[in-house]
C-alpha cells in the first residue's frame, strides 16, 4: 500500500480525520461503558476504577502508544489478578501493585523486549485465556443470578454452585437471560437501526427498563461516589505490604499478564487494520506501563491494548489513535454528568455480560479449533487451562510452556536449537535465501524472525527454505504467514519455500509439520 494512501499521523490526523475518528471513538465509548464498569466490580474494586483507567488509556497512553487504531482500557483477562490483590492486600495495597507492574511493563518496552510477544507458544497462551474465561463464568455466575459469591480455589467454587442455585433471585435471573441473549442475537439481527445501536448500549437501554419496571428492592445497583474527591472518590496506592510475597507474585503476575495480552492483542489488530500497518510493540508496552501506574495513583485498574473495543473501533471507521482519545474524553464526559443514569445499571446486567465474555473464551469451538489444528496442540491446550486453574497464570502458564518443550524434543528438537533457529544465510540473483535446518518451533522463531528482518534491509526478495528442516511448529507456520503479509505491506516479498511439502500432522493449514520420511 502507498504511503500517500495512509491516514496522516500526528496533530495532522487530528484535521485531517476528526469525522471517522470522533465517531468511532463516541461509538466505542457506548461499548466501553458498562464493560468497564463490570471489570471493575468483578476486580473487587469500585466501578470508578474501571473508568478511570478507560478514561487516562484514551486520554494519556494513547498520545504515547505505538499502535494506530487499538483502544486501551481495562480488560477482563486481568480480572483474576486484579480480584486475587485485592482479597489478600485489600484495595489500597494492590494498586500499588499495579503501580510497581505498570513501571516493569514501562521498562520491557524501553529495554525494547516487545519482540518477545512472539516468544510464547499460541495454544499454551490460549490454554491461559481459556481458563481465564472458565473463571471469569464460575465467579461472575453468583452476582448475575443475586447469589451471594463463595470463595475458594475455582474447583471448590464449582463444587458449591449446584448447591447455591436454590437462592436465585428471580429478577436478577430475567436481567441476566435478557443480557445474554441481546448479546447472542445482535451480531444476528440485521436491520440497519438495530446494528446501529452497540449490543452493550442495548444491555443498558434493556437492563434499566427492566430495574424501574421490576423494582430496585431485590437488586444490587451500581454504585457511584457522590464526590469524586472524596473519600468515596478516587483513591490512592498504599505499599504498607510491600515486604509480603503477596505483593511481588501480584506485581509479577500483573506484569506478566497485561505486557502478554497487550502485545498479543496489538499484534492481533494489526492484522485487522484495513491500513495493514505494523505497530510499535515497545511503545505500546511503554504507555500501556505508564497508563496503568498513571490510573493506579486514583485508584484506577492496570490496562492493556484491548482487543474487542479495538475490533469495534475499526469497524467504526476508525483512521488513527485519536479514536482512542475521544473514547476517553467522552468516558470523561459520562463521569461527571451521567452518573445519575449509572447508578440505574442493575450489576447483575454487567455480570452477565462478562459471563458471555468468559464464555467465548473458552467456548466450544475454542476447543474444537484447537484439536483441529493438531493432538499436540490441544493437549499443551488442555494441560495450560487445567494448570491455570489448578495452581494461577503464572505457574499454569510456565507448565503450558514447558509441554510444548516436551513435544518439541519428542519431535526432534535439539536442546542446542531451544533458542537458536539452525538455518544458513545466501545471496543467490539478487535475493537472499535462509535454508532453515532441524526444528523451527516457538522458543527459537525469534533468532530466525530476527535474520529475516535484517535481510530485508538490503533485500527485496526474501526466501525461506524448508526443504531441510526436520519440525515446523504450528507458533513459527502462523508467525510467518503474519509476517509475509506485514512484509509485502513493506514492499518485501517473503516466500516460504517447500512448507507445503513437509507432512502436516492435521489437516489444519497451521498444523505442525515434520519431514515425510
Amino acid at each position: 500500500m502507498k504511503t500517500s494512501s495512509l491516514p496522516k499521523k500526528g496533530f495532522a490526523a487530528l484535521k485531517a480525520h476528526f469525522k471517522d475518528d470522533v465517531i468511532s471513538g463516541f461509538s466505542v465509548s457506548l461499548i466501553a461503558l458498562p464493560l468497564c464498569l463490570g471489570i471493575a466490580i468483578a476486580s473487587g474494586m469500585p466501578p470508578l476504577a474501571g473508568l478511570v483507567t478507560a478514561i487516562i488509556g484514551g486520554i494519556f497512553a494513547s498520545r504515547i502508544s505505538g499502535t494506530f487504531v487499538t483502544i486501551s482500557g481495562p480488560a477482563a483477562g486481568l480480572i483474576v489478578i486484579s480480584l486475587g490483590a485485592v482479597e489478600s492486600l485489600g484495595y489500597p495495597n494492590a494498586l500499588g501493585t499495579i503501580l510497581v507492574a505498570g513501571i516493569f511493563v514501562a521498562c520491557f518496552g524501553f529495554l525494547k523486549v516487545g519482540k518477545i510477544g512472539d516468544y510464547f507458544p499460541l495454544s499454551a497462551v490460549h490454554g491461559m485465556l481459556a481458563a481465564i474465561g472458565v473463571i471469569i463464568i464460575v465467579k461472575q455466575l453468583f452476582p448475575a443470578l443475586g447469589i451471594a459469591s463463595v470463595k475458594g480455589g475455582i474447583f471448590s467454587i464449582i463444587a458449591q454452585l449446584p448447591g447455591k442455585l436454590s437462592q436465585t433471585n428471580l429478577d436478577c435471573l430475567f436481567i441476566a437471560l435478557g443480557t445474554i441473549i441481546i448479546l447472542i442475537v445482535h451480531p444476528k439481527v440485521k436491520f440497519k437501526w438495530f446494528q446501529a445501536i452497540p449490543a452493550p448500549l442495548w444491555v443498558l437501554i434493556f437492563s434499566i427498563t427492566a430495574a424501574k419496571i421490576i423494582g430496585t428492592d431485590n437488586l444490587s445497583m451500581v454504585d457511584m461516589p457522590n464526590d469524586l474527591f472524596g473519600e468515596e472518590g478516587f483513591q490512592f496506592p498504599s505499599f504498607s505490604k510491600i515486604a509480603s510475597s503477596a505483593f511481588w507474585v501480584a506485581v509479577i503476575g500483573f506484569a506478566l499478564v497485561s505486557g502478554i495480552e497487550s502485545l498479543l492483542s496489538a499484534k492481533a489488530v494489526d492484522t485487522l487494520d484495513p491500513y495493514k500497518r505494523e505497530s510499535n510493540l515497545d511503545k505500546d508496552l511503554i504507555a500501556m506501563g505508564l497508563g496503568s501506574s498513571m490510573a493506579s495513583l486514583i485508584g484506577g485498574l492496570p490496562m492493556i491494548s484491548e482487543i474487542v473495543r479495538s475490533s469495534a473501533n475499526i469497524s467504526y471507521g476508525a483512521k488513527t489513535q485519536w479514536a482512542n482519545f475521544y473514547h476517553g474524553v467522552f468516558l470523561l464526559i459520562y463521569l461527571f454528568i451521567g452518573v445519575v443514569v449509572i447508578e440505574m445499571i442493575p450489576i447483575s446486567a454487567l455480570s452477565a455480560m462478562l459471563v458471555f465474555t468468559g464464555f467465548k473464551l473458552a467456548s466450544p469451538k475454542e476447543f474444537k479449533h484447537m484439536y483441529s489444528i493438531g493432538k499436540i496442540q490441544f493437549v499443551v491446550f488442555v494441560i495450560t487451562l487445567v494448570a491455570v486453574l489448578a495452581t494461577d497464570l503464572i505457574v499454569g502458564i510456565g507448565i503450558g510452556i514447558i509441554t510444548q518443550y516436551v513435544f518439541s524434543l519428542i519431535n526432534g528438537a535439539k536442546i542446542n536449537e531451544l533458542f537458536k533457529s539452525k538455518l544458513v544465510v545466501s545471496e543467490e540473483n539478487g535475493q537472499t535465501i535462509i535454508t532453515l535446518k532441524g526444528a523451527q518451533f516457538f522458543s527459537n522463531y525469534l533468532s530466525l524472525k530476527k535474520q529475516i528482518d535484517r535481510a530485508s534491509e538490503n533485500s527485496k526478495k526474501i526466501v525461506v527454505n524448508f526443504k531441510e528442516a526436520s519440525f515446523v511448529g504450528h507458533t513459527v507456520i502462523k508467525h510467518l504467514k503474519a509476517l509475509k503479509n506485514r512484509k509485502e505491506q513493506q514492499g518485501v516479498v517473503l516466500e516460504l519455500m517447500y512448507l507445503e511439502e513437509l507432512k502436516p500432522l492435521s489437516k489444519h493449514s497451521l498444523a505442525d509439520r515434520v519431514q515425510d520420511k
